[in-house]
């Protein structure tokens, strides 16, 4: 996948599912690839590192490696 510009704000979608998903509470927890669907479509709140970002979807907040994100909208700051 091309390396893509991925900011806090940005609106994103989860393009591949991964083997499992990490919370991004204080005490992290993993959860199963079910609990997304490919699609899904939510709002970058933080970056993390090694290529993580905390992503807020409808059904929690997780942290999900930039290859699995696709920006569909970009935050600009006015």
């Amino acid at each position: 996948m091309n390396e893509q510009q991925i900011s806090v704000g940005d609106s994103v979608k989860l393009v591949t599912q991964p083997a499992y998903f990490k919370t991004a509470d204080p005490m992290p927890m993993l959860r199963p690839p079910d609990v997304l669907t490919v699609g899904e479509e939510g709002i970058v709140t933080d970056r993390r590192p090694g290529h993580y970002w905390v992503v807020r979807f409808a059904k929690g907040s997780f942290l999900i490696e930039s290859q699995y994100l696709e920006v569909i909208f970009k935050h600009t700051i006015s």
